[in-house]
């Protein structure tokens, strides 16, 4: 099993010990060596304040929506489910929306500036709605959790498009920045900010990888086998959910990562959940740090968003995937 990951953490570990160097600003060994030695070089700056913790971010984000994004679909038995379906989405762009257009609202707490902060916690707010409205005394009900977090994603938005009547244009344009996903970080207060959730809730989803495969037989089977599926199906749905929430707190919503990734794992590697889940983990993350570069470097010295890329790149996939899947299946 760990051969099978293998080169899926090569891949991680290269592009982690890579991208820092790419970039428009060209940065040598020696600017590397002479600003650990503390001579406050110049490209060693850039190198460590901005690079290596916009790298780390995209590794972390990358990873947590592709993990996600399997579990889901396995949880679902819908291949078409992401970590945004749950309405995480929708939540977290209100409340970044509303620290755009009201100011007073502008705070710090900790780690977190205030956009990330009332993002964060509307992300939380609908995760925690969304699971009161498909909880009942069987259990989650998996299809009234997905009608509920579309339903929730669709008011958030509503709130949102009847808040912009009352926005200045250059508000908008500081959220349609916000909204079209970025990595742009300087240190490490980012990474501070969304580990004590992101790692935990990834890390549940992994520890039920051996659960995941039962339940993808269906939930009588996954019973037959021992599994606690309503317990399991809460510690998924949670998991992803606050790991998702933590990404887009700190890059707004990043599309196609948690969609495509999963695919195209178990289409090289098959669909045993043990080795699908890390291996998404650790693609995802190298797939969009090695996307974040093209932003930086494609329209140098303008920078594009990283979803911009991760939309251009995952769309076509996406429809090649659903192609390839009609002809199969005869239609």
């Amino acid at each position: 099993m760990l051969r099978r990951v293998a080169p899926y953490l090569v891949l991680f570990v290269v592009v982690a010990a890579g991208a820092p160097w790419i970039g428009p600003e060209p940065v040598s060994w020696h600017a590397v060596v002479r600003w650990l030695e503390g001579a406050g070089d110049r490209g060693g700056h850039i190198f460590f304040t901005l690079r290596v913790p916009r790298v780390w971010l995209g590794l972390l984000a990358g990873g947590t929506l592709a993990v996600s994004g399997a579990a889901l679909q396995v949880l679902f038995r819908n291949p078409l489910v992401e970590p945004y379906t749950l309405g995480i989405t929708g939540g977290a762009s209100l409340g970044a929306f509303l620290t755009i257009v009201f100011p007073a609202l502008a705070l710090t707490w900790g780690p977190f500036y205030s956009t990330q902060l009332f993002a964060l916690a509307g992300a939380a707010l609908t995760l925690w709605l969304i699971y009161r409205l498909a909880s009942g005394p069987a259990g989650i009900g998996l299809q009234t959790l997905l009608l509920a977090g579309i339903s929730v994603s669709v008011v958030c938005m509503g709130v949102i498009v009847m808040l912009t009547y009352v926005t200045t244009p250059h508000k908008l344009m500081v959220f349609q920045r916000w909204i079209m996903g970025g990595l742009g970080t300087v240190g490490f207060r980012d990474l501070a900010s969304i580990s004590p959730l992101l790692l935990p809730g990834a890390g549940v989803v992994l520890f039920h990888s051996r659960d995941l495969n039962h339940l993808a037989l269906g939930n009588d089977l996954a019973r037959g086998h021992g599994v606690e599926v309503g317990q399991v199906q809460r510690d998924v749905f949670l998991g992803a959910g606050l790991s998702t929430a933590a990404v887009v707190s700190a890059a707004g919503p990043i599309a196609f990562v948690g969609l495509i990734v999963p695919h195209a794992v178990r289409r090289l590697s098959g669909v045993d959940q043990r080795v699908v889940l890390p291996a998404s983990f650790l693609l995802g993350g190298a797939v969009l740090a090695l996307c974040d570069c093209a932003a930086r470097t494609l329209l140098s010295p303008s920078e594009l968003p990283v979803g911009i890329i991760t939309s251009v790149v995952g769309g076509p996939l996406f429809i090649t995937l659903l192609l390839r899947s009609g002809r199969r299946n005869g239609g």
